[in-house]
């Protein structure tokens, strides 16, 4: 069973954090209409939503993939790189309980989950302004208790490393890339698809299964990957672009065992 773990958008995301955007208005009942789609996607494509707690007062609280990072036997609980999202990481602890062994990051070390790219048994984890040295030494240390390696790699022209790469094939390792942005070279052994140059945002996508879910603001990078053979569904996405999140932000996705903490990794 697939677990997608998910967070209402709260009414202050128009406070949200901002790195490599300038401030524009969200429009709030879109915003929330797109993430009610999100989550009926992530339905259709077998997922059990469960939604965590609301925080109204934490502006970014709805991208729910920054919090934790779920391993086979261990879930990782971040320490955000914004002060201003730490507050969201105990109701994600609270949940991950129930099917993972707990890990936390602690003071000096800061992580964002938006950072951690997992292709087979290897970890990629961006070295950004929202994460540290300290915390991917202290994710290489629970990713060993899974045989699991982490690789470092460096981020400067996006927020996180999947904002610019994301898996999109488990099988057969590929990854979907905006080359501008982080160097295709770095994940060798993989199959690249570059985005479309049109759509520097378009490489944050989710995969589900067999099925990658794509924003539906970027039409020709959708149709490159379906060139390439690969099912897709769109889904909107263009107002929680806005506060700077993409289509893996809004969830956490993993599978489980019914027995606890036997749980199957889920790569994304």
């Amino acid at each position: 069973m697939l677990i997608a773990l998910t967070r209402a958008v709260p009414p202050s995301i128009f406070t949200c954090e901002l790195t490599h955007l300038e401030r524009v208005p969200i429009d709030f009942a879109r915003a929330v209409q797109e993430h009610d789609g999100y989550e009926r996607a992530l339905e259709a494509l077998g997922c059990r939503v469960e939604r965590l707690p609301d925080l109204p007062d934490l502006p970014d609280s709805v991208f729910v993939e920054d919090t934790a990072i779920v391993l086979d036997t261990v879930a990782v609980i971040a320490r955000p790189g914004a002060e201003s999202r730490r507050g969201e990481t105990p109701t994600t602890a609270d949940a991950l309980k129930r099917y993972r062994d707990v890990l936390f990051v602690t003071e000096p070390g800061v992580l964002d989950g938006g950072d951690v790219l997992r292709i087979g048994r290897r970890i990629y984890a961006g070295l950004s302004t929202r994460t540290s040295k300290e915390g991917i030494g202290q994710l290489r240390d629970a990713a060993a208790r899974d045989d699991l390696s982490v690789t470092g790699v460096r981020v400067g022209k996006c927020l996180h490393l999947k904002s610019a790469v994301t898996t999109i094939d488990h099988q057969r390792p590929t990854v979907l890339v905006n080359p501008d942005w982080i160097d295709p070279a770095t994940f060798e052994g993989c199959d690249v698809v570059e985005v479309d140059p049109a759509e520097p945002q378009a490489a944050n996508v989710l995969l589900v299964g067999s099925t990658i879910v794509c924003a539906a603001e970027f039409p020709a990078t959708r149709r490159r990957l379906e060139e390439h053979g690969f099912r897709t569904m769109p889904v909107a996405a263009g107002e929680l672009a806005k506060a700077e999140g993409g289509l893996t932000c809004g969830s956490i996705v993993f599978e489980i065992d019914p027995a606890p903490h036997k749980g199957a990794p889920y790569r994304d």
